[in-house]
């Protein structure tokens, strides 16, 4: 099992003040605060076939906490499917775009489309929902995908998982 502290930092990000009504806290998405530096990565931990990552909670339909539409399809999804979005390293230059991960966590292993990435590079921006750019080691799912393994309620948002190509 390679750990997530494998991949180096590539540059950081001074944050913006997002304007009034502008940034998206659906899901209980954090926003960019004015001045403050987040880091940044263009690659992830190398893949292997348990590779350990954070499972975070993500809309992907419109106006959801998402942001716009999918990178993979450009097309919104809806949360009852199994889909994640990875962090862009995993993402891999849209490598994985409509293929299918095996997530496991909570005693559970669930298949999953992958649809969308999750920005490492880039955030606090209108493309971005104001949000701050993802850590390197996230895979960012659907409530179906939560429901799948199990999990339910205010236990959503980050859990340890482990994540192969299936």
């Amino acid at each position: 099992m390679v750990e997530a502290g494998t991949c180096k930092p590539s540059g950081k990000l001074r944050g913006t003040k997002p304007p009034a009504g502008k940034c998206n806290h659906g899901h209980d998405s954090d926003c960019c605060e004015e001045g403050k530096l987040y880091t940044t990565y263009t690659c992830s931990p190398q893949v292997s076939g348990h590779t350990k990552a954070t499972l975070t909670l993500n809309g992907f339909g419109p106006g959801e906490d998402g942001g716009g539409r999918c990178e993979c399809d450009h097309q919104y999804h809806n949360d009852t499917e199994l889909i994640v979005a990875l962090s862009t390293g995993w993402f891999n230059k849209k490598n994985r775009c409509m293929n299918y991960i095996n997530i496991h966590g909570n005693g559970e292993t669930v298949k999953v489309k992958v649809v969308d990435e999750c920005d490492s590079t880039m955030g606090c921006d209108a493309d971005h929902d104001y949000q701050s750019p993802c850590d390197n080691d996230i895979v960012d799912a659907s409530d179906a995908v939560w429901d799948a393994l199990g999990v339910y309620g205010d236990k959503r948002g980050d859990m340890e998982i482990y994540w192969s190509d299936a």
